[in-house]
């Protein structure tokens, strides 16, 4: 009899542990199923997707750099084509004075402003037309 004895009470910690292992398994899937899991598991999800994702485009950065950042760069002028086109008559004015500022400055000194206005005429050696002529 006490052999039966051992094996039942053998039997009853197995069973006892049987069923604790059970109980904590049905836990882990109580816990699994609450809101706040859910929503931690599908964070989790969607961060290692935009983790993925980065890496895909740093790599394909690395492979092709210059269209990436010409596209890039295009993107940007686009994204600021508003402001560009409200500032952009005024840069220009100021990039044209500035160049005439230094193309004055690099003019030979012999030369006058009123030398220029009269070279820039430019019709000294053109024959003039006489009234009369025209008449006829």
């Amino acid at each position: 009899m006490p052999r039966t004895r051992n094996r039942l009470i053998a039997a009853a910690r197995r069973s006892m542990l049987q069923r604790a292992e059970l109980y904590r398994r049905l836990d882990v899937a109580k816990a699994a199923f609450k809101p706040g899991a859910l929503v931690d598991r599908g964070k989790y999800r969607v961060n290692a997707k935009i983790d993925d994702a980065a890496h895909a485009v740093r790599q394909e950065f690395r492979k092709n750099r210059l269209p990436i950042a010409l596209a890039a760069v295009a993107g940007v002028a686009w994204l600021l084509r508003e402001p560009i086109k409200e500032h952009a008559p005024r840069l220009t004015q100021k990039i044209q004075d500035m160049a005439n500022a230094v193309a004055d400055r690099l003019r030979p000194a012999d030369e006058t402003p009123a030398d220029q206005a009269s070279a820039d005429d430019g019709d000294h050696d053109a024959p003039v037309e006489n009234d009369d002529e025209a008449v006829q």
